[in-house]
């Protein structure tokens, strides 16, 4: 009797178990210019009129329209017609409207906002109707900070898989049907991660199992406790599969097709059960870091990054104070082809597409797009006031793109007709400034350095006289018996080793109590170029050879050494450059190969990568050649930035070599040791996106080059020199308090610096947020009114005074969709007005000022 009332016990729960439903969502990736094929449309529209029951959650480029308004006008009417219908239960969500379906973790957050505005406007030309309420990509196109973003506009849900496209990585799996996706800044967005028990496809390495509704993963999915599972992939557009896993007859039955928000909405258990403090280190992903034209498109992207994001704030700058007009359609095209060159496509398959028009290729073309059309619209507000035939100026400008007051070297080419051998810098007050004129010159003419304070946002002038310089003391340089050089400023005392292939000697940071930052007791050099040479006997190091070494520059303002040496056979050439009263100490480093050599871990270079392989060589840094930064600390912590975000690193060491063991390895903009012991870090900066090595017995390191074979078996050759600019920080205090976000912020916003004939107000600052904590990421005019976005990257969360150059009638916070949160309460100063604005740490604001007008 109790065996057969057992035998009903267990054949009752094995068919409830199996006659809970589960979910699949489905739908489509791509577009136009990654893979969207000419009558794709009117597929997408057949398959939906066939099968009645399916639904389709859309990734699609927003560009793609205007393509098949071309070439399926018909076929997109229809499906307008059938997208038309956006109430939860609708048949159609438009889940990813970015712009360039960027990865997002590699670019700037600023970048991320664009991608989401210009792309939702791109949408709703074609889609009117188009309501956003889902976030999900095929890729890992995910960062810490999206839950602002994404909730600023107007989105109320995310899922984190991207389980049929894990070629770039994945998330951590963690938790359950839904959690609450906390960002930084402490956002909470109600979001489907990839489940604990979802796990990796065996035998795959782009696949995580919930990449169909097998009976497997779904009944994993409900052993855990997962009550309502749900599968997902979003197939790429030029397939002809129709609904993905058929009509009713293939995997864990019963499946029901859902949109995002209708099952998250209705099918879910609609309440989240778990926090989870996502952080940029839950992003497990990895590119081929080090690769030659990995390297060209992260430098080339962060060159239009920044200069994009200068430009809008010159111009704003142009046309409150010079009465300019704004040049909006020349800025959305900037951003456009920006954004372009921020597909995820040009990062993991760079190679692809025909001869000379590669994802590669395209690169190049969008952000020298984006670069011109910025140099003409600050050329053009340069020269405000200037008339054509204008004799040359003595007059100089220094404008300052960030929100806080800065005083720095300035760089500014002087044209040929001015004479250099006598000359100084004044200040508005006829006083003068640290100057000093470069070594050498050429046809074009000669560079000048000299110190200006620069208010907030804003600009200051300055006058060229001809006389004698007053000779200032500052930086200097000499040569020791030896022949180390010995670099010296008020901040900085450093002994570069000509028998050791230049690496640092001695680095003394005279404003830390003559703190000594190199490690002596560690085999590795500090600024020492290693790496593995897999066909050339192995490891190689620049330390193996002695260098000639030259000095460029000798102060006072600046000093600047030239280092030139061999790697094997392959020349290179750095400089280090220190500037009087300036913590960073620059580095440009040129290798100039003189063939296509290996680079890094050698598994199977020889014989070649099959796509299941889980060891890839390019996932190991280890190998890769490294510029090494030993020091001498008693403990390390590892802190790293992201798109608005700050993370400190739980790893112990950045190092793994197979598909499912990936690590958070990612460098930004910055990553930081700091010795909490002692109180002390240094930082590392870098011109690109990259990744570091660090580890117990390992020194911090920065990724230079790796040459192998990549995704895919692809071989990632060196095909010309490399050239990189990086950058060291000596600093008391954690990140925030070393303000190591400013000051990455003023290294990529440099000063700039013009001749004019403009007569108008010596100085002028329309928005100072300095000592707070905040940045100006970026000021956009709409029509009378400005948009000014605050982004607080090391501030507390209390209320934050910003300073304005000007008055308003109003101020209101806006989302990032253009609603108004709530309006602020002005008050009117001697420079114009203020305002108090309180955020969070890593919250972003946005401010409409009403009617601004200059004092």
């Amino acid at each position: 009797m109790k065996l057969t009332l057992l035998t009903l016990f267990l054949f009752f729960l094995f068919f409830s178990v199996q006659a809970q439903k589960a979910y699949f969502v489905d739908g489509y990736h791509g577009g136009v210019y990654g893979h969207y094929p000419r009558g794709y449309t009117q597929y997408i529209v057949d398959q939906l009129k066939a099968n009645p029951f399916w639904k389709i959650n859309l990734e699609i480029e927003p560009e793609t329209w205007d393509s098949v308004l071309v070439r399926e006008p018909e076929a997109l009417k229809e499906m307008q017609q059938l997208f038309s219908d956006q109430s939860i239960t609708g048949r159609i969500e438009y889940v990813s409207p970015a712009y360039g379906q960027s990865y997002f973790y590699n670019i700037s957050g600023e970048s991320i906002i664009r991608h989401f505005d210009y792309g939702i406007k791109k949408v709703r030309q074609y889609f009117p109707e188009a309501v956003f309420t889902t976030y999900s990509s095929e890729e890992p196109c995910f960062t810490s900070a999206l839950p602002q973003i994404l909730t600023s506009f107007g989105y109320k849900y995310a899922s984190l898989k991207n389980p049929n496209t894990c070629w770039g990585g994945y998330t951590r799996s963690y938790g359950g049907e839904l959690v609450n996706w906390i960002g930084p800044d402490g956002t909470k967005l109600t979001t489907v991660p990839r489940y604990a028990s979802e796990g990796l496809l065996p035998n795959s390495t782009w696949q995580t199992e919930a990449w169909t509704n097998s009976p497997k993963y779904i009944n994993d999915a409900l052993n855990y406790g997962i009550k309502n599972p749900v599968a997902m992939t979003l197939q790429d557009a030029g397939w002809k599969n129709g609904p993905w896993i058929g009509n009713g007859d293939k995997g864990y039955q019963p499946t029901e097709y859902k949109t995002w928000r209708d099952y998250i909405a209705n099918a879910s258990i609609k309440t989240p059960t778990q926090d989870w403090h996502f952080s940029q280190e839950d992003m497990q992903v990895s590119l081929v870091w080090g690769s030659q034209v990995l390297q060209k498109i992260a430098q080339q992207v962060r060159v239009s990054e920044n200069k994009v994001v200068m430009t809008e704030k010159i111009a704003a700058l142009s046309k409150i104070y010079e009465n300019t007009s704004w040049p909006q359609k020349e800025l959305d095209e900037a951003w456009r082809t920006l954004m372009l060159a921020q597909h995820h496509d040009c990062w993991i398959v760079p190679y692809n597409g025909k001869p000379g028009n590669t994802w590669a290729d395209k690169v190049v073309v969008w952000t020298d797009t984006t670069n011109h059309i910025s140099d003409r619209i600050m050329t053009k507000a340069f020269q405000t006031g200037n008339p054509a035939n204008a004799a040359i100026s003595n007059t100089i400008r220094v404008y300052n793109t960030t929100g806080t007051i800065r005083n720095e070297l300035v760089t500014l080419l002087l044209p040929a007709t001015i004479d250099v051998t006598s000359i100084q810098v004044v200040d508005d007050k006829n006083k003068e400034v640290l100057t000093q004129v470069a070594t050498t010159g050429n046809q074009s003419g000669t560079t000048i350095y000299f110190k200006a304070t620069v208010p907030a946002l804003g600009y200051n002038t300055y006058q060229i006289v001809a006389k004698k310089p007053v000779v200032l003391k500052g930086a200097q340089t000499t040569v020791t018996a030896a022949g180390d050089v010995v670099l010296e400023t008020d901040v900085y005392k450093l002994v570069i080793d000509k028998r050791r292939g230049g690496t640092i000697k001695s680095l003394i940071a005279k404003t830390l109590g003559n703190k000594e930052f190199v490690d002596t007791k560690q085999e590795r050099g500090f600024n020492e170029l290693r790496g593995n040479f897999f066909n050339n006997g192995g490891f190689h190091s620049s330390a193996d050879k002695p260098v000639t070494m030259t000095i460029l520059e000798s102060g006072p303002a600046l000093v600047k050494a030239e280092i030139k040496g061999e790697l094997l056979t392959h020349p290179y050439t750095q400089t280090i450059t220190l500037k009087q009263g300036d913590r960073k100490i620059e580095c440009n480093l040129k290798i100039d190969w003189k063939e296509n050599i290996g680079i890094g871990n050698d598994y199977k270079q020889q014989g070649g990568l099959d796509s299941k392989d889980y060891i890839k060589p390019f996932y190991d840094d280890s190998q890769k050649l490294l510029a090494l930064f030993p020091v001498n600390f008693s403990s390390q912590k590892i802190y790293k930035d992201a798109p608005f975000d700050v993370t400190e690193s739980k790893l112990k060491n950045t190092f793994f070599t197979r598909w499912d063991s990936i690590k958070h390895n990612i460098l930004v903009n910055w990553v930081d040791v700091y010795d909490e012991q002692n109180n002390i870090g240094l930082a590392l900066l870098t011109d690109h996106t990259t990744s570091y090595s660090h580890g117990e017995n390992f020194p911090l390191g920065l990724n230079i080059q790796y040459s192998g074979a990549g995704l895919w078996g692809r071989n990632h050759t060196i095909t010309g020199p490399t050239e990189i600019n990086y950058a060291l920080v000596s600093h008391t205090g954690k990140w925030d308090q070393a303000q190591l976000s400013t000051e990455v912020m003023n290294w990529n916003e440099p000063l700039v610096a013009s001749l004019t004939q403009n007569k108008g107000d010596a100085k002028k600052s329309l928005v100072d947020v300095t000592g707070t904590g905040l940045q100006v990421t970026t000021v956009l005019a709409d029509g009378n009114d400005l948009l000014v976005r605050l982004f607080n990257a090391e501030g507390d969360s209390k209320p934050k005074k910003v300073l304005l150059g000007g008055n308003v009638s109003a101020i209101e916070l806006v989302e990032l969709n253009g609603t108004v949160k709530e309006t602020l309460n002005t008050q009117k100063n001697k420079t114009g007005s203020e305002v108090t604005v309180a955020m969070p740490r890593f919250g972003l604001r946005t401010m409409r000022l009403k009617s601004f007008k200059a004092n």
